[in-house]
């Protein structure tokens, strides 16, 4: 009889903890977006070793360096919702679109602490910190909430073809090719408090910032 109540609690047990690790990812109705991982997206975006993962993925863990030459680590952005792009100060096409889209978005929520921008350099050995630190001043970006980071670049682009899937495994076999359609990508990630990939967004469409910025208000 003993025996039988003890399978039975562990059955039960196990039923709970599945059920709740299902609820705890699931999008809430407030806030009502999908929570995106590998297998959702198109394969070629998606490095080979993370195709078939459904359930789960999140940001991995980082330490870089902002723009006052500071390091940065992902884990001042825990309980923190996101938004990512990748760029060049030295882009004459669509960084300087994206970023002005990106300077609105900045004044939507200023001074909010649980907000943060951070653009990833695709050229750290030309973005130098000063060069970066002149360029956020161009976008007035402000300190703690607008972070321009660069460091060692196969930690750089590891980080867009494994966490944010915003780089063509392919394209990465020349990581300095500035004719690549990664280097001119023009999204725009949102990543919520978890961790998680809520959304991708065009950054040189005001329509889609204007989305993006209800989806942040949501995640907030």
């Amino acid at each position: 009889m003993k025996t039988r109540i003890y399978i039975l609690l562990f059955i039960a047990t196990v039923c709970f903890v599945v059920a709740y690790a299902f609820l705890s990812n699931k999008p809430s109705e407030k806030d009502n977006l999908p929570i995106i991982n590998p297998i959702d997206l198109n394969e070629e975006m998606v490095d080979s070793s993370m195709q078939r993962k459904g359930y789960g993925h999140t940001i991995q863990s980082f330490t870089l360096t902002n723009q006052f030459g500071e390091k940065f680590s992902s884990n001042e952005l825990k309980n923190k919702v996101y938004v990512v792009e990748y760029f060049f100060t030295t882009c004459s096409t669509i960084c300087p679109k994206m970023n002005q889209q990106m300077e609105w978005l900045q004044k939507q929520f200023r001074g909010n602490e649980n907000f943060k921008i951070l653009s990833f350099t695709v050229q750290p050995e030309i973005d130098s910190v000063p060069l970066l630190k002149e360029y956020a001043e161009e976008h007035n970006a402000l300190k703690g909430q607008w972070h321009f980071l660069t460091g060692d670049k196969k930690l750089l682009y590891n980080l867009a073809r494994k966490s944010f899937f915003v780089l063509k495994p392919a394209e990465a076999q020349n990581l300095g090719d500035a004719n690549s359609d990664f280097i001119h990508t023009n999204n725009f990630v949102l990543i919520d408090k978890n961790q998680q990939i809520r959304g991708y967004y065009d950054g040189t469409s005001a329509k889609e910032i204007d989305k993006l910025a209800k989806d942040i208000r949501k995640l907030l």
